[in-house]
Order: structure tokens, then sequence, then C-alpha cells
């Protein structure tokens, strides 16, 4: 949102007050806080201090490298939840200091630093490292704290009666010279959002516009330091869009809080972010494997599911997970837990034969949290008081999705354990994942939601952190603490703790493929480990190329997944069953084998990424490589963990061009083929490979060649091929077995 026309002019309807100056300092809780009274004029008499506003900024020490900057505009404003959950897994012990000096008051946590002027008449707050004033993170400088009233007002005397006001807080956040942006939740724009306006506030939008369905209130500034914005609440982000040298931060209320989050690394930057919002719980290695839907408004029964997997096995595709789209469920009931037992007539007794037979070792279901009122389910719910409703008491509906569809109430405990109970008759049948999907549509006016504590506007991102929270802890409930799997689409700060998400519904398209990649780096960025993607593309169908393509990109990545809408995804369907190697059942294979011997790597370094708040896959190049200028730019390739660079080809014929930063880099697929980056390389490929390089100095721990499973005992050496690449005197390779419990150290 802006605020102004330009430098010098308020925008139309706006009336704006800033921070002028740092009137007083005022240290708290044994130094580790400073509150600063900050009038919105310059105190050069006793009489300006009347019939002025004054804005409150709290700085506070929090952890290693990490401050927190609150501003308060009115402290009586009430602050209803949902709050974000911080430090879940407990906040740490900080060493902090306060230091005054002549012109400056420094608050000091661990490495990172602000430094407040102490001049008169004069707003300047300046964050630094601890050990050095000169490296300058960021700054709030003139007219970068303030608040708004929309309409303009005219006489403070309006403001008596705020009912038809809208207050906005905001801050501007210097932008360097250079300075580049990223994150913001799964995003599928350009990778750097300076010259961005950005909207934090989640939509069903598809993979091709502003709009997202996991909107993260976090950035990460290639300069050496993250934003968390504190705020469930939608998120207004000018960057460098109103002004050209500032990221500007609106929220809609009386204060605005966010964390600055010192590195230096990007790396480090990330670790420090999900200390504060959570990490990625394990997944188990079975989830890595290859999963197959029976897409979406397809027609399908047990016969077309059996037919299915009949295929994949007399092709030799290796299958670990059986996904059941919507229509497992009758028409106009979803979401109502029961199988259609028109085309299912004994759930149970299916997906006990399919995991027998070893066709599949685990089954998927779709689900959201919408009940259509011709569920009997609908009837229960709204009787026990179990759906949202509107402030006269009526159950809100709407007839988009489902006809008279209502919205479980997860503020009310007693609809949350009616939920997980109904899950649980799934998990009874058999089922032993959950695709949890929707989420973003979630109403702000006239609701009320069974918690009226909760601010509507506040629950509309934060309503998938709950989703995806009681499904996930109920799947740990079942099936153990690190056995539970959803794939969500939906989500917000802190969703990273319940993995699997996926990008959402993208055109079958080389340019839907790339946005996608782009979705998936971004939402890496923001702290997410484990992401996925509709192989082959959801809306439309793929031709051959495209499938065998988007099949590349789709099994390296963490997970990986066959689906689409109104059509199947088995290979022999899109190219009239081709048998060559460069048909699409022969790609799928390979590249499903490939992700089977890659998991003695793969899931060692997922293990490493949990314990850090990395991305396992798709990793951004600056992650790996943050001095290199060039590898900020890539948005077009990604690191597979820390030693694999793989770059996904997005045209038919096969032509791409890929980065390769400094040092020697090996074809995974041709020892004899190594080359030395820095430098950008043009390359052709059929459909058996695609550009895919080993960093030098790899200790590489694989299973054998033609490896089947995903789960598996790779660490006896029987079962595991050692690699190595350049010089490796010293390294060692961190290898976790498929447990993610017992670790060995592996050398050349």
């Amino acid at each position: 949102m802006k605020f102004r026309d330009g430098m010098w002019l308020p925008a139309e309807g706006k009336r704006i007050e800033y921070a002028e100056e740092v009137y007083s300092v005022t240290p708290l809780e044994d130094g580790k806080k400073i509150s600063l009274l900050c009038p919105t004029t310059q105190i050069r008499s006793r009489g300006d201090t009347l019939n002025k506003p004054t804005i409150t900024i709290d700085i506070e020490a929090v952890a290693e490298g990490i401050l927190s900057v609150e501003a308060t505009h009115w402290h009586g404003s009430q602050n209803k939840g949902p709050h974000f959950d911080l430090f879940p897994s407990g906040q740490p012990d900080i060493e902090s200091s306060l230091e005054n000096a002549t012109l400056g008051t420094t608050l000091f946590s661990g490495s990172i630093a602000a430094t407040v002027t102490t001049e008169p008449h004069k707003f300047d707050i300046r964050f630094h490292s601890s050990n050095d004033p000169q490296h300058k993170l960021t700054s709030l400088l003139n007219r970068s704290v303030g608040f708004a009233f929309s309409p303009a007002t005219s006489s403070p005397m309006q403001t008596a009666d705020m009912r038809n006001l809208q207050h906005y807080m905001l801050t501007q956040t210097t932008l360097g010279v250079g300075e580049q942006v990223y994150g913001l939740g799964e995003r599928f724009g350009a990778l750097n959002k300076v010259g961005q306006q950005v909207e934090l506030w989640n939509a069903d939008g598809g993979t091709s516009s502003e709009q997202a369905y996991k909107n993260v209130s976090f950035w990460l500034s290639n300069k050496g330091y993250g934003v968390f914005v504190d705020a469930t609440e939608k998120v207004d982000l000018e960057i460098g869009s109103e002004r050209s040298c500032r990221v500007q931060t609106s929220v809609e209320g009386q204060r605005l809080k966010w964390f600055i989050i010192q590195g230096p690394t990007p790396k480090e930057i990330l670790t420090r972010y999900t200390l504060l919002t959570g990490r990625a719980n394990k997944v188990p290695a079975w989830s890595l494997g290859l999963w197959l839907s029976t897409s979406f408004t397809t027609d399908y029964d047990e016969a077309t599911v059996a037919g299915f997997l009949e295929g994949m096995r007399e092709r030799e595709i290796p299958l670990q997970v059986f996904h059941y789209d919507c229509f497992w469920m009758r028409g106009f009931q979803w979401c109502d837990f029961e199988f259609d037992d028109s085309r299912f007539p004994d759930p149970a007794g299916q997906i006990s034969r399919m995991k027998q037979s070893g066709a599949v070792s685990k089954v998927c279901v779709w689900i959201n949290s919408y009940l259509g009122q011709a569920s009997p389910v609908f009837k229960e719910a709204a009787e026990k008081g179990y759906l949202l409703k509107r402030k006269n008491g009526d159950v809100w509906q709407w007839d988009l999705w489902q006809a008279g569809m209502g919205i479980v109430d997860f503020t009310n405990p007693a609809a949350c354990e009616w939920f997980v109970e109904n899950l649980s008759k799934l998990f009874d049948t058999g089922v032993d994942a959950i695709k949890t999907d929707f989420g973003e549509r979630i109403p702000t006016e006239d609701v009320q939601w069974h918690d009226a504590a909760v601010d509507p506007t506040k629950m509309h991102n934060y309503y998938s952190f709950l989703f995806n929270k009681i499904v996930f802890e109920a799947l740990q409930a079942r099936y153990g603490a690190d056995q539970a799997v959803l794939f969500a689409r939906s989500a917000c700060a802190g969703g990273q703790r319940f993995p699997v998400h996926w990008g959402g519904d993208c055109e079958s398209t080389f340019e839907a493929m790339a946005e996608s990649l782009r979705g998936g780096l971004s939402l890496g960025i923001s702290g997410y480990s484990f992401w996925s993607v509709d192989i082959g593309g959801f809306e439309g169908t793929p031709d051959a190329a495209i499938y065998k393509r988007w099949v590349q990109f789709g099994l390296l990545c963490s997970h990986s997944r066959l689906h689409g809408s109104n059509s199947y995804r088995v290979p022999w369907l899109l190219d009239d069953d081709d048998t060559s190697e460069q048909g699409c059942s022969a790609v799928l294979r390979k590249f499903t084998q490939l992700k089977c011997r890659l998991m003695p790597y793969l899931y060692s370094e997922a293990m490493r990424s949990i314990a850090a708040g990395w991305p396992v896959s798709v990793r951004a190049m600056a992650l790996e490589f943050p001095d290199d200028r060039t590898a900020w730019t890539c948005d077009t390739q990604f690191m597979l963990g820390s030693r694999i660079l793989v770059a996904p080809v997005f045209t038919e014929g096969g032509d791409v061009e890929f980065y390769l930063p400094e040092g020697a880099w090996t074809s995974f697929w041709d020892d004899e083929d190594v080359i030395q980056g820095p430098r950008w390389i043009k390359q052709r490929h059929d459909f058996t490979t695609l550009p895919m390089y080993v960093r030098e100095g790899t200790v590489l721990a694989l299973g054998r060649e033609g490896e089947t499973r995903t789960v598996y005992d790779w660490m006896d050496s029987e079962n595991r091929e050692v690699k190595t690449y350049g010089n490796v005197e010293g390294v060692e390779f961190e290898l976790f077995d498929a447990e993610g419990l017992v670790t060995e150290k592996v050398s050349s």
C-alpha cells in the first residue's frame, strides 16, 4: 500500500504522521530492551509537546543475532490473537548489553546491535554488526516510522470516532546500493522482490499471478540480514516500489512489530529465523519416493486404481504412495470422510491388498476443512457448533467450491477433537498420509469465531497453520512422531513445521514449470525445508515433451507426485505407450530409480536441513554461494542439497543454459565431463538426462545402480557406492540411516 504520491506529497485520501525525533530513550528489563518516545514533530519548546502524537518504538534483544522492533501509536488498543507461535522449541538465553555514548545509545544482542541517536531533534536508528559499527545492515531514518489515517483527517477531533477510519502503522527500512530482497513465501514472479508490491494475504490464485497460497512474512537480504514481520494479519510491502531506496512494511492497526535477524550468511539467517518460528519435522524416508494420484476430476474407481498400479508394475516404475484425490468421496458431500461405496465398496480391503501386493507401501487421501451441506456431517457439525458462524448466529456458508459449504472452526477445541475423530476413521481404513487442500479463502467480514478473542482478519492467514497442525499431529499420534506426512497447499509463517507443501495449481506448460520452480525457491528462502510440485502440471494435459521434462525436475525435488486436474498422469497415456528409452515410461522409470539411488545422500541432506532450517531441494544457489553475485540471480536452476547442482530443461528440444559457480564441476552422468567455473554453459539434452553437476571436494554416498527402493539399508556397504569428486583429502560425509537416527562418517 502506497501512502505517498512521490517523495513530497501524501497519497490522495491519506494523512501521515512520522516520528521526527527520538525525544527520550528508556532502558527496560535489565538492559535487554529500550523504549524510545518519538514525537511527530521536533520538540523545540514546551508548547511543542501539546496537541501532537507520539510513536513509541521498543527495541529488544531476544536471541543471538536477533532484535525485535515494535512501533506503537495508541497503546490502549486491543492486541487480539491469533499470534504466531514463536520459539516453539524454547527461547534461548541471550547475552545482551547496553552502551551509552555521547551521540547514541547502542543495544547489543549477540552479533547484532541497534544504535539510536541521542542528538537533539533527530531521528536515526542504525542496525549493524556488533563487532563493526561501520558494517550497517539497514536503518530507520527520517520519515521512516509513522502512522496513517484513511480517509485523511483534517482535525484530531475526527479521531474521537474511529469506526469509519482506517489506521495503519508503517516502517521503512533502507535498501543499500545493490541490495536485493528474497522470500516472502511461495511467490511465482521474479525471485528478487525489489521493485515489487507484495500483499501477504493467502489466496487461491494458481501459480501465475501475484497471489500466493503460502504467504510468509519473512524476507532475506543479500546484505547479511533478514526481517520477520510478526503480524498474522495482512501485511503490505512496498519493496523499493514507493521509495526506491526503502522497504516499506505496513499493517492496519495501532502496532507493528518485526524482528531483524543477522547472519551474516543466508544459511545462518535461516537457521536463526527458524529458531524463531520453528523447523520442519522429520519426514519418513518412504515419503521421498514417487507418489501417483488419481488426478482431480477424472473418472476413476477401484478398477481404475488397480489398473494404474498394475501398469506401473509392468513398466518397472517403483511407486511408494498412491493418492486418492477428491472424488474418493461422493459429489456434493466433501469433506465427509466417507469413501463413495458405489465406486469403492471395500476401501479397507482394497488398501490392504494394494500394500500386501507390494504395489505401494502407503496410501494418501485428499481432504479439506470445508463441509458441503449435502453431507450428513454438515448437519452434525452445525448442530454441535463446530462451524464458523455469521454475526447473527447463522452458520457462515456460500456456494463457492461446495454447495452451501461451511468451514470447520478450529478455534473450538471440541470441533478439533471431532475433526481428529473423523481422521482416525480414515487411519483405521489404512490411510497413511493426508493431502490438506485449500484453507486460503477464509472470510473476514460478518464472521464470529468460537473464540471471541481472535481477530477475524488475523485468522485469514493463520487458519492454514491451525488446519495443518491439527492434521499433522493426528498423524503423529497414530503413526509416530517422525512418520507424519502432509501434502499441504496453504501456509503462513511457522507452517514449515508440518511438512510437506506443494506448489498448487500450475498449468501444463514450460512457463508454468518455471513459475513453479521460482515458487519453490522463494518458499525455501522462507524457511521451508520440503516442497513438491504437480509433475506434468495441474491444468490441462501436457504433451509428452513437457511431461518428460517435468518428470526430470519433479523427481529431483524433495518430494515427487504425479498429479493433474482433468487428465491422468500415468506415463503410457501421454505418448501412446512409447516403449523406447525416450518414451514417457522409460524416462519416469529412470528418474524414479535415480531418486532411489540418491536416497543415502538425499535423506542425509534432509536431516541436516531439518536441523538448520534450510531447504533440501529446491535450494536457491545463493544459499550455497552467497559471495557470488550471479548466484543470487539464478532462478532456473537449484541445488539438490549442498553438493549437487540441477538445471531443469524448459524446452522441448533440450536446449538449456545454466550457471556454474567457481570451482570444478563434474557431470553426474559422465565423470569425464568436468567444467571449471564460474561460467555460463549452454547444452542440449535428450530426455534421459539434464544438467546435473557435482561440486569438487564432494564425497557422494549413493545406492547401487538400478536401486528401486526408497527405504533400504544403505548403511550396509553392500547396498551403497561412494564416489569422490576432486580433492577430498580429509573430507567426510555424515551419512544418516533410513530412520534418521544412526550416523556414519563416510570418506574416500
